[in-house]
């Protein structure tokens, strides 16, 4: 599962390198990227997990190792300064402003897309819910946590309100990812 949990965290954060390249509607279709490429080769992502994992300590583990490789991309990110830097430094500037309240109703909308999406290709084998489910938490201004880790650390803006900003997207992307299961407790397409 570590390896795995890792992996995810490299689709998602070179979605998120490619969103930070690019930017607008371009950089939302290419993020698409990551989130097809989790979902296709199986690898465990913190919000694909989320809205079907019970177990707990499990979960946190597979966030951790995803986290971890989204640090590595980061890192990349920022030395590579310029556009993508900025615009690291924008993301981050912007969520710092939203607050607390603002953040956790941002991520929730983000935990409902991903999980929805990752559902519907499970349960259909359909790709679109994916291509089309990343651009739209992502035009929405929704906050994805992993993704996030990709612009804190490209952007290098540590901040004392991070400490509080960052557990608040986590935690709000685990509610998004629970709401299909209670609207849908059989977990079956409604027909």
């Amino acid at each position: 599962m570590n390896r795995s949990s890792f992996f995810a965290g490299i689709l998602i954060g070179l979605g998120s390198c490619g969103y930070l390249a690019l930017g607008g509607i371009p950089g939302a279709v290419i993020f698409a990227f990551g989130l097809i490429s989790v979902v296709l080769s199986g690898a465990a992502l913190y919000t694909g997990r989320a809205g079907i994992m019970n177990d707990i300590p499990a979960l946190t583990r597979i966030w951790l190792f995803n986290i971890l490789a989204c640090v590595l991309l980061g890192l990349l990110m920022m030395s590579l300064d310029g556009e993508p830097a900025q615009r690291a430094q924008d993301i981050v500037a912007g969520r710092l402003a939203q607050g607390p309240w603002r953040a956790f109703l941002r991520a929730v909308g983000c935990g409902l897309i991903i999980d929805i999406a990752v559902w519907l290709y499970r349960e259909t084998k359909n790709i679109l819910p994916v291509v089309f489910g990343v651009p739209l938490f992502i035009l929405c201004g929704f906050y994805h946590s992993i993704a996030d880790v990709v612009y804190l650390v490209a952007a290098w803006h540590w901040e004392p309100a991070i400490l509080a900003y960052y557990p608040i997207i986590v935690i709000g992307n685990y509610v998004g990812c629970n709401i299909r299961r209670i609207v849908l407790p059989g977990g079956q397409i409604p027909r």
